[in-house]
């Protein structure tokens, strides 16, 4: 049996694990030969941005947050296109494992691949968790890579 991740939807958070998340969506757009997309999901905008009231400087710093992450999403691109694979970069704002699920939907995704932060189960319980979100809510095959940790 084969697994055809034509479409592979690479969710990437800036954590240890990215990294991980990255090569293996990269090697298996190798294997299938196939094109990766990667999706970053940035923390919606507070309100006090968005309605101009505030202090300047949150709105500042919010904003460079965002370039921030926007580069180093381009830098991940450029990594693997270096490698010879198609691939697109996509931040969005929003719910976490929302945004990941429509986007999914949106680029026809065969694959979802995602990191694991391994944190405890009192943390998921309180917390919640996106892998476990996107498991429970997404009919796309979903390849979880663990943490380094």
């Amino acid at each position: 049996m084969t697994l055809p991740a034509k479409h592979i939807l690479a969710c990437v958070d800036f954590s240890d694990v990215t990294e991980s998340v990255i090569a293996a969506a990269g090697e298996l757009a190798r294997v299938y030969k196939g094109g990766v997309c990667l999706l970053h999901a940035a923390m919606p905008e507070p309100d006090f941005v968005t309605y101009d009231v505030g202090p300047q400087y949150q709105r500042d710093a919010f904003a460079k947050r965002l370039r921030d992450e926007h580069r180093k999403l381009q830098d991940y691109e450029e990594q693997l296109k270096g490698q010879g694979l198609s691939v697109k970069s996509l931040l969005v704002q929003g719910s976490t494992v929302e945004k990941i699920l429509e986007e999914a939907e949106r680029f026809k995704t065969d694959l979802i691949v995602l990191g694991s932060h391994g944190h405890g189960s009192l943390y998921e319980l309180i917390v919640g968790s996106v892998t476990e979100g996107v498991l429970r809510k997404t009919t796309v095959p979903v390849l979880v890579v663990p943490s380094p940790r």
